[in-house]
C-alpha cells in the first residue's frame, strides 16, 4: 500500500463525503454526498487522462467534476505521469489527531490548468498555484486579481481535499515535465489537520523542489469546524497551530519562503470569524473570499 492510499473520512465544505460502495454504472463511477441524512449530490466520473481547466459553479464549493485519472505512484518514484491524475494519500490512524481522519478525496472537484497554460506560465515567468477546496472556490477570482496586478499568467492545480503531500507531488511533477516559474503559491495545509506531524516534511520537500532562487508563498491555515463537537473544534484549532508553527519554523530556515498569514487575519477579528468563514474552514462570499485573495495577491505584489 502506498503512503497515502487508504480509506478515510474527509470534511470538505459544509458536508461530509460518506463513502460506501462505489457502484459501476455504464462504465462510470458514482458517488453520493450526504449531509444530515439527505442526499446532496450525485456525481458521475468518466476516465479521461487529461483535460483543460475545469471551472466549478460559484454557488457550490464542492461541485464535483468528471475525469478521475490513473493512480499516481508514491514518492520517490520519478516515473512520468499525466497532469490531471489524482494523487493518493498516505493512511492516517483513526482519531490520531483528534480532528478525525482524512477520507477519500480523489474524485472531488478540482481545477487544473491545461498543458498549454502551464507551459505558457513557465515561459512568461508567471505564477504556479496549488490549492485545496478553498482554492477551488476562490481560485478564479484570485487568478484574475493576480493577473491584473502582476500582468503575468497563472497556472493552477486546485483539488478539493488534497493534503500538502499531494500538492507537493503535483509540484514535483510539474517541475519535471515543464520547469517552474519564479513564484509558487502553496494554499494547502487545512487537510493536514488530520495528520499534522507529517506537514513539516512536506514543506521541506516543496522548498527542495523550488530551490533557493524561487519564492514560495504558503498560506497558513485556520480550521475550527462550526458543526463539530467542542472537542473536535479544540483539536482543529490545536492542529492548525501545529501546522502554522511548522510553517514559521520553515520560514526561518528558508528565506525564500513567505508565509501568508490568513490565520492571523482571522485571529485579529475576534467575534467576526463568521463574517469570513461559512463553516469554520471555507470562506464566505464575497467577504471571506476577497479578504483571503487580497492577502495572497498583496504578498505576490510586494515581492516584485
Amino acid at each position: 500500500m502506498s503512503r497515502r492510499d487508504a480509506g478515510r473520512e474527509l470534511f470538505v465544505g459544509p458536508w461530509r463525503l460518506i463513502t460506501g460502495r462505489w457502484m459501476a454504472l455504464s462504465g462510470a463511477l458514482t458517488a453520493v454526498a450526504v449531509l444530515g441524512g439527505s442526499v446532496m449530490a450525485v456525481v458521475q466520473a468518466g476516465a479521461e487522462a487529461e483535460q483543460p481547466l475545469v471551472n466549478v459553479a460559484a454557488s457550490g464549493v464542492d461541485d464535483r467534476t468528471p475525469t478521475p485519472g490513473p493512480v499516481k505512484p508514491p514518492r520517490p518514484s520519478v516515473a512520468p505521469t499525466t497532469v490531471n491524475q489524482p494523487p493518493v494519500t498516505r493512511p492516517t490512524e483513526p482519531g490520531r489527531s483528534g480532528s478525525g481522519r482524512l477520507g477519500p478525496w480523489e474524485n472531488l472537484s478540482r481545477r487544473i490548468s491545461s498543458v498549454a497554460k502551464i507551459r505558457a506560465t513557465v515561459r512568461g515567468d508567471g505564477v504556479f498555484m496549488f490549492g485545496d477546496s478553498i482554492a477551488v472556490q476562490d481560485g478564479p477570482a484570485l487568478e484574475q486579481l493576480v493577473a491584473a496586478q502582476t500582468g503575468t499568467p497563472v497556472a493552477v492545480h486546485d483539488w478539493s481535499g488534497q493534503p500538502a503531500s499531494a500538492a507537493v507531488d503535483a509540484l514535483a511533477e510539474w517541475s519535471r515535465k515543464y520547469g517552474l516559474p519564479d513564484r509558487i503559491v502553496m494554499a494547502v495545509g487545512t487537510n493536514d489537520i488530520f495528520e499534522p506531524s507529517a506537514f513539516a516534511t512536506e514543506v521541506e520537500q516543496a522548498m527542495k523542489i523550488a530551490g533557493p532562487r524561487r519564492t514560495v508563498y504558503w498560506v497558513n491555515v485556520h480550521a475550527n469546524r462550526f458543526d463539530m463537537s467542542a472537542a473536535v473544534q479544540s483539536a482543529d484549532r490545536a492542529n492548525s497551530e501545529l501546522i502554522n508553527h511548522a510553517l514559521d519554523q520553515a520560514a526561518v530556515r528558508h528565506r525564500n519562503l513567505h508565509v501568508v498569514r490568513w490565520s492571523e487575519f482571522l485571529s485579529a477579528r475576534t467575534g467576526q470569524v463568521r463574517t469570513y468563514l461559512r463553516d469554520g474552514i471555507h470562506t464566505t462570499q464575497p467577504a471571506g473570499q476577497k479578504a483571503r485573495n487580497a492577502l495572497i495577491a498583496q504578498a505576490l505584489e510586494s515581492s516584485e
